[in-house]
């Protein structure tokens, strides 16, 4: 099977200097949902799953693009298996598909999917296919209560379509029809080809109909099949900031759908954003507002408070991430208790049972098994040896305004509140570091270390004075 996926057009009522096709739903550039689909189709028709396997066999999938083609290219520019054409000028649907039939194995069959229609499930586009089976010609289709603007399905008494029409081309009967095409459609390759090929621009919009293959494929005989969506939201388009919104939610509420699925508990389904893969365990527990960026993963029994940030995270079993915490690029062993107001940054490793607490920053370093950091710490390129203790306002000074240094913090140590640790520096296991110290040496193992100025009072200071204000 071929794949063509015309990406070409501007999206004028975007307002936007971005192509269409790359505007993001649930993280994603439309586009990229659109290559998955295809992708997944492929593999499943193959029997192969990898992409290496895919461009290996040939290039299948083809994308038309025209708007800001390079800015496309560029986006996809890494993956072998697809081949690009560009549409200039932009002559309609049978134009940009035939601009890409040179490019399609005369083979099998050939769906058409669009840039941004983004949504559209792969069972549904398997069921398509199947519909096309035995060469002939499947449509998908969705009934809408307000057709007006859509090309309408109009079927003979057997249930086959037998012609599409579009809006301005529609007679006054025709227009009442509330089945329209979606334009996603299934042909055998060969026929196809000579179907284009013979394509005019007699129509209202003097442009190349896509659609008016139907017309052909009846000619010469070919069956064509409609399938209907249960869900007609499942083939929106995007074509305008509005619409794109709309989009998003219907794409956060299947992916909100399939994590409950999975096990996880949403205390609000309707107020949760995965902007790309959210991996979960049994019972897992999310809070409203909460983001999930990247690829992230919740073992068992995970709880995450409300309005947390997660990106590129893997959690262990058990552990509790407390509301408006921020974590990115970390990894965070079983039972943990992290925030509120936590924020690991990327290289952050937490142990198991170890203890985060509130405006407590992690960056690049390992904390290990049963640690606390409870209060105002920042911790940055450093070790925390397993059971030690960072006091209240204890900070890691890692950076000499040139370069990183390491900081060594050893096992069970006691970290009192407000100390700086001025890297590169290590405390031996054991230690006490007294409240206060600013430590720029090595500590010693098991020994109190105090390194602060000595106190002193200066007998009969006065507190100056405010000058009194000049009379106006």
């Amino acid at each position: 099977m071929n794949v063509v996926i015309l990406a070409a057009g501007q999206g004028k009522r975007m307002r936007s200097g971005l192509p269409k096709v790359l505007h993001r739903i649930a993280g994603r550039p439309m586009l990229a949902h659109v290559i998955d689909s295809a992708r997944q189709l492929l593999a499943a028709d193959r029997g192969e799953a990898t992409d290496a396997a895919l461009a290996a066999r040939g290039h299948r999938i083809v994308v038309v693009v025209g708007h800001g083609a390079d800015a496309v290219r560029d986006a996809f520019g890494g993956e072998a298996e697809l081949q690009w054409v560009v549409q200039e000028p932009q002559l309609g649907t049978g134009h940009a598909v035939g601009l890409a039939a040179p490019l399609l194995d005369g083979d099998g069959a050939t769906i058409v999917l669009y840039g941004d229609v983004p949504l559209v499930k792969v069972d549904t586009l398997r069921t398509l296919a199947a519909a096309a089976a035995a060469g002939g010609v499947a449509v998908l289709t969705q009934r809408l209560a307000d057709p007006t603007g859509y090309g309408r399905i109009v079927r003979g008494a057997d249930g086959t379509i037998v012609r599409i029409v579009e809006q301005r081309d529609a007679s006054p009967d025709e227009q009442r029809i509330d089945e329209v095409n979606t334009g996603i459609v299934v042909a055998p390759t060969g026929p196809l080809k000579r179907w284009l090929a013979a394509l005019d621009c007699r129509n209202a919009q003097q442009e190349y109909y896509l659609t008016d293959i139907v017309t052909a494929a009846l000619r010469d005989g070919v069956r064509v099949n409609g399938v209907t969506l249960a869900d007609p939201d499942e083939a929106a388009g995007v074509n305008s900031r509005a619409q794109l919104a709309a989009a998003e939610r219907y794409a956060q509420s299947r992916i909100a759908r399939a994590l409950m699925d999975a096990g996880a508990t949403l205390l609000d389904p309707a107020r949760i954003d995965v902007r790309g893969r959210l991996d979960v365990g049994r019972d897992v527990t999310i809070d409203v507002g909460c983001i999930f960026e990247g690829a992230v993963e919740l073992g068992d029994r995970v709880t995450v408070g409300p309005y947390c940030v997660l990106r590129d995270v893997r959690v262990a079993a058990g552990t509790e991430i407390l509301g408006f915490s921020h974590l990115d690029g970390a990894q965070v062993g079983a039972d943990a208790r992290l925030g509120p107001f936590a924020r690991l940054r990327p290289g952050a490793e937490i142990g198991d049972r170890v203890h985060i607490g509130n405006f407590v920053e992690v960056k690049a370093s390992l904390v290990e098994a049963g640690a606390k950091a409870n209060h105002l710490a920042y911790i940055g390129d450093a070790r925390v040896g397993a059971g030690t203790n960072i006091g209240a306002g204890t900070i890691v000074a890692n950076y000499d305004g040139v370069n990183k240094h390491r900081t060594d913090i050893g096992k069970n140590v006691l970290v009192g509140s407000n100390v700086v640790l001025v890297a590169p520096v290590t405390v031996g296991d054991d230690a006490t570091v007294g409240a206060g110290s600013t430590v720029s040496r090595d500590v010693p193992a098991g020994e109190l270390t105090v390194a602060r100025a000595r106190q002193a009072t200066i007998r009969g200071w006065q507190r100056p004075k405010r000058k009194p204000k000049p009379a106006s």
